[in-house]
C-alpha cells in the first residue's frame, strides 16, 4: 500500500495509490497519515478499504510529505562503507547518530532552497525508515514489527555548516526544505526486503549517485533496534538510514548545487523525487 499526502503546504490531506494508478483522497476516513493510522491494525483498516469508491486526487496536485506529525528526524550518518571512504572517514564502530529539525521536511518536489551565505550545498539520496508503534528496548528480532513503511529522503546537507562550523552536523543539516520526503510512504509488506533496494540521483541528468542499500553498514532492524535502547521511537518518527557514495564533497575537486541545478532521485519500489535548486 502506498500513502501520501496531497495539497498545498501546511493544508496536506491524507490519500493513497489505488491500483490503477490514480490517488485517491482518505480525508473522509482518517485525519491524516500518522500517529494510530501507522499501526498494523490502523493500516489494516485503510487496506480493506475499497479503494476505487474513494474521491479522486486531481492530477498536478501537489504532493507533502509523506507522513504527518514527526517528531524526530533521526540520521544515520557515515552508514555506507563507501560513502564513508569517500569522505575521509572510517566506518564508525557503531552508527553516528544524528538529528535533522523536523522544520526542514517537505514534499518530494518541493525546491532545494540554498541557504544565504552557503557555499557548500550536496545532495544525498537516502532509504527513509517511518516508525508504526512505539518501540523502546526492542530487539533486533523485533524491530521490524514497529516500521509502518519506507519512503525516499533526500538528506540536503550544507558541507561548510555542517564541518567547518565547530562541528554540529545539526546546522548543515536542518536548513529549510533540507528533508525532502516521500512520494510516498510504501507499507512494509510491499517492500520485501529493505536491504536489496536499488537507489539513485541524478544533477542536471547526469548520474552522481547509483547505489543500493545492500552495502549499508547497519541495516534498518539494527537501526531501529539501536536508536531504542537511548530513545523511545514513537509513530510518524523518520529514521533516514544513510547514502551510497557519489556525494559532491566526496568529488575531486568537490561539486555543490547551485541555484538552477535540478536533483532528481529515487529507490525501487519506493517512487522518486524531483526538486528544483533556488536560491533563499
Amino acid at each position: 500500500m502506498k500513502l501520501l499526502r496531497h495539497g498545498p503546504a501546511g493544508a496536506e490531506r491524507p490519500g493513497l495509490m489505488h491500483s490503477d494508478g490514480t490517488l485517491r483522497d482518505l480525508s473522509g476516513v482518517v485525519a491524516d497519515i500518522g500517529g494510530d493510522v501507522l499501526s498494523d491494525a490502523g493500516l489494516a483498516k485503510l487496506r480493506a478499504l475499497d479503494a476505487g469508491a474513494l474521491p479522486v486526487v486531481a492530477a498536478g496536485t501537489r504532493l507533502g510529505a509523506c507522513v504527518a506529525g514527526t517528531g524526530k528526524f533521526i540520521c544515520i550518518g557515515l552508514n555506507y562503507a563507501d560513502h564513508a571512504a569517500e569522505s575521509g572517514m572510517a566506518v564508525p564502530p557503531e552508527p553516528v547518530v544524528f538529528m535533522k529539525a523536523t522544520s526542514a521536511i517537505c514534499g518530494p518536489d518541493d525546491p532545494i532552497i540554498i541557504p544565504r551565505t552557503s557555499v557548500k550545498t550536496d545532495w544525498e539520496v537516502e532509504l527513509a525508515v517511518i516508525i508504526g508503534t512505539k518501540a523502546k528496548y526492542v530487539s533486533e528480532a523485533d524491530a521490524m514489527a514497529h516500521v509502518a513503511g519506507y519512503c525516499v529522503s533526500n538528506d540536503v546537507s550544507e558541507r561548510a555548516f555542517q564541518t567547518e562550523r565547530a562541528g554540529q552536523w545539526t546546522k548543515g543539516k536542518s536548513c529549510d526544505n533540507f528533508g525532502q520526503i516521500g512520494p510516498w510512504l510504501v507499507t512494509r509488506d510491499e517492500v520485501g526486503d529493505p536491504q536489496n533496494l536499488k537507489m539513485w540521483l541524478t544533477v542536471n541528468g547526469q548520474s552522481m549517485q547509483n547505489g543500493s542499500t545492500k552495502t549499508m553498514v547497519y541495516g534498518v532492524a539494527h537501526v531501529v533496534s539501536y536508536l531504542s535502547q537511548f530513545m523511545t521511537l514513537h509513530p510518524g518518527d523518520v529514521i533516514s538510514t544513510g547514502t551510497p557514495p557519489g556525494v559532491g564533497m566526496g568529488m575531486k575537486p568537490p561539486r555543490y548545487l547551485v541555484a538552477g541545478d535540478v536533483v532528481e532521485l529515487g529507490i525501487e519500489g519506493l517512487g522518486q523525487q524531483r526538486q528544483d535548486v533556488i536560491a533563499d
